[in-house]
This record gives C-alpha cells, structure tokens and sequence, in this order.
C-alpha cells in the first residue's frame, strides 16, 4: 500500500498486519532523506520517533482498542509551534538555541491521541512572508519545481506533506500561511475559526489574526486531526468556550449547496489566466453537481491587503517586543550597557523582512499617526466582517482562488515586498473575519505547478465546510 495515503488507510493496515508504526516511522525517515535538497526539515527527531513508535506498537499489541484517534498518524510540526524539551525558533537567528520548557496544548492534544511527531520543519521568520525564503535556515523548495518557492509561510509544511515525508503538518495561518502554500504544492490547507484551536504555545505574530492551521492530503485527515486539536483551554482566553465540539464523525454532507465567488477577484488584473480559467472550470464542476454558485460584489476587495499589514504589523511590533536578549534567545556580545544589548541583540537576531514588518507597526502605533493608519485600520476590517457575514447569509461558502498566479521562481520577489504581500490578496480576507476556509488542489498549470482554489464558511461551520469539501 501507498503509505503516504489517509489516516484510514494507515490504521487498517496496520489492524491487518501489512505494516507497523515503526516500519512507517522508517518510511518517512527514509524520505526526509531524500529531499534533504528541498531543505524542508530543520530538525529531525529520528531516536525519539523510532522509540514511540515501538511503544504503540507494543500498545497495540497488547490492547488493539487502547490506540488513540490518531494511532499511525506520523506529524510534523512548523518552528512556530512549541515541544517541550525541543528547539523553537521561529525561522529567527534570535532564538537559536531556545528550548521550549512546554508544549502548546495543540501538540499535547495530537500526543495524547497517540501521533508520533516525527521533526519540525522550516518557515518564514516569525511567519511572515508569502515564500518561505526569510528563514534564517534557508529558503525550502517546492517539490513540484526546485526552483520555485513553496509558498509561505507555512511553505516547508506544505512541502513535508507534497514530498511524502508525514502524513499531516501542522503550521500556523495569519493571512494564508496554510492556504497559499498548500495550493502551490497541491495538498490541502485548512485554517479553522479563530478561537477553534488554542493558540498557546504559538509564537504569535499578529494575536488577533493567528490561528494554528492544517496541511495534509485529505481531508478527512484534516477533520480527524482538527477534531483532536479543537476546544476550549484554560490557557488562551481568545479560545472560544461557547463553540459546539466539533466531531469528525459529524461532518455536514448532504444537500445541494449555494456559493458565491467575487467577479472583482476573478477579473482582477493581477490573476493569471490560467489560474482564472481552472477555477472557472472548478465552478463549472460544482454546477454541474447541482450547486448554485454566483457572482456577488464585493466593494473592500482592494482595502483588505492594506488594512491587514496596518494591523498585522502594529500587533507583531508588540508581540516581537519581548525578544530583547535579556530574558532568553540571542544576546549580543561585548555591549558597553542595556541600551545596547538591546540594540545589537535585535539588529544582530532579526532578518530585513522582520525589522520592516516592526517598523510599520511601531509607526502606525505612533502619536499623530494612531488614528490615520491603525484606527482606521479596524473601521474597515469591522467593514469587510460585516460584508462577509451578509454574503454568508445567503450562501454557504465564499469560493475564491488561494492565490492569483501559481508558485513563482525563488528570489523573484526578494526585492519587491509589496508584490509578496499583495500576493495574499484572496487569503486575508478568512483571517481579518475570522472565518473558516480550506485550500484544495484543483489542477495543474500548463507550466507544471499545482493550483488550488479556497472556499470560506461562516463561522464555526467547519462540519459543513469539510464535509463538503471531502466530497468534491
């Protein structure tokens, strides 16, 4: 059997002896191997793997019905998220070294449920970037294409899963860092409602707006590992305590669905063509299953890039704050006092692409400027919300392209950062509602590349949302 295939598929056969959790273990061993060249893997957990793997074989022996949920289910995790007793360093040469003194409650919830994590994997610096290309490590490569970019920022959890090397990822998503990387490499994507996953133990770029999301080949899979993860904690207060639990077995199929997509986002002047075409060819599919799908307007489309970095940036120049050399990471050596261990420790640790994200954060936080940039900023994200919740009145989901071009070469954006931020036109939008959406691969570019379209529910929707979507 294929092992990289389903989470199903993975139990069974090991229920019908045709492989064990160690005999996958090494699968996967082997396979990081042999994309050492797409530079996906910062850290390799091999021992520890190797030992947990042959603990649930044992388990399983002994007592087949005492496996978790996520027995066979072999994870990686983006340098974002927090292991106890393990490096996490966000990409950043700031926090090289850093060992977490705990795990986030997404990752104790994954180990409870008997998943075996298998390393941590490469990502833009503090999640921010569309092209996995500001680690301090490296950029990672699309598999479908070494010279092109996998996306970001979760780009190295796209690829872990596109180049077989675990069955799921878990990454983080602040403005399609799961979504946009996932349609460039052909897997699927999916970011929940804010407040659906606890964010503790996820360094936080932009509070209001991150939220750990899903990369893997199915999307059963992605219920299953998203019904793990999923409910209250005592530890984050933005995690939602009133929320139905969301139950994989309880996903939403039956029905003829209503959707609608925005005519100014498919005949946007920065869509390719053929990108255009296959998601028109995508919607030509749904009304041919019985589906209505609709054009709607949608008049904020061109605030919402401009409006998202004005908040994204003045909440990450808060949250980077704390990163100062004093209380852990990198401290810079032979500063003459405070002002310069500040100072240095910053300039030396953090990457262009971070410094200018702090800086635009810090200025539109700034006196005389608060009011222009940020609170404004607030007014039309209350804007779009409001838009969006009236659309989702009337239809189930929003369907729109996870981006307007496939994976472009790497180093093409390196000096044009509006053109990199402006490429998260169709992602942010989930992000700055806090809605759920899911990438889904829908075919390939004439050039070779995958391309993926998104779909977006109201909030809290995921049953419906998924269980469309595991459908099509």
């Amino acid at each position: 059997m294929p092992i990289t295939t389903s989470l199903p598929a993975i139990q069974s056969a090991i229920s019908e002896g045709k492989t064990t959790c160690v005999q996958l273990v090494e699968h996967y061993l082997e396979r990081i191997e042999l994309t050492r060249h797409l530079n996906i893997y910062i850290e390799v957990f091999t021992d520890e793997a190797r030992q947990r793997a042959k603990e649930l074989d044992e388990k399983f022996q002994q007592k087949p019905n005492s496996v978790g949920k996520l027995f066979g289910a072999v994870i990686s995790l983006k340098d974002v998220i927090c292991y106890a007793g393990h490096e996490v360093t966000a990409g950043s040469k700031i926090l090289k070294g850093f060992k977490s003194l705990f795990s986030a409650t997404a990752v104790e919830r994954l180990l409870a449920e008997d998943a075996i994590i298998i390393g941590r994997v490469n990502c833009d610096e503090f999640a921010m970037g569309s092209t996995n290309e500001t680690s301090c490590y490296g950029p990672t490569r699309n598999a479908a294409d070494p010279t092109k970019v996998p996306g970001g920022s979760s780009g190295a959890s796209a690829v872990a899963v596109q180049a077989g090397t675990c069955l799921a990822s878990i990454g983080s998503d602040t403005g399609g860092s799961v979504r946009q990387p996932a349609a460039f490499c052909g897997v699927v994507g999916f970011k929940p409602t804010y407040g659906r996953i606890s964010r503790h133990g996820l360094l936080a770029y932009a509070s209001s707006f991150d939220q750990i999301g899903i990369l893997a080949n199915e999307v059963a899979d992605v219920a299953a590992l998203l019904e793990v993860m999923a409910g209250s904690d005592e530890f984050d207060a933005t995690c939602d305590q009133s929320a139905k639990p969301f139950h994989s077995a309880e996903l939403e199929f039956g029905g003829s669905k209503r959707i609608a997509y925005f005519d100014e986002a498919l005949n946007h002047p920065g869509m390719d063509e053929e990108v255009k075409k296959l998601t028109f060819d995508f919607i030509e599919k749904l009304k041919n299953a019985g589906h209505t799908v609709e054009p709607v307007s949608f008049d904020y489309l061109d605030f919402i890039i401009p409006a998202y970095y004005v908040l994204t940036t003045a909440e990450a120049s808060s949250n980077l704050s704390r990163y100062d050399g004093i209380r852990f990471g990198h401290r810079t050596a032979g500063a003459k006092n405070i002002h310069e261990v500040y100072k240095k420790s910053r300039t030396e640790g953090f990457g262009t692409e971070v410094k200018r994200r702090i800086m635009l954060g810090t200025f539109v936080l700034s006196a005389g400027y608060y009011d222009a940039y940020f609170a404004k900023a607030q007014q039309v994200r209350r804007l779009i919300l409001e838009r969006t919740e009236a659309i989702l009145e009337n239809f189930n989901f929003i369907l729109m392209p996870a981006s307007p071009t496939p994976a472009w070469s790497i180093g093409e954006m390196a000096d044009d950062p509006v053109a990199m931020y402006l490429a998260d036109i169709f992602t942010v939008q989930a992000n700055m509602v806090g809605m759920p959406a899911i990438a889904l691969p829908i075919g390939q570019h004439p050039c070779g590349l995958p391309v993926g379209v998104q779909l977006m529910a109201g909030k809290f929707r995921e049953a419906e949302l998924l269980g469309f979507t595991a459908k099509l």
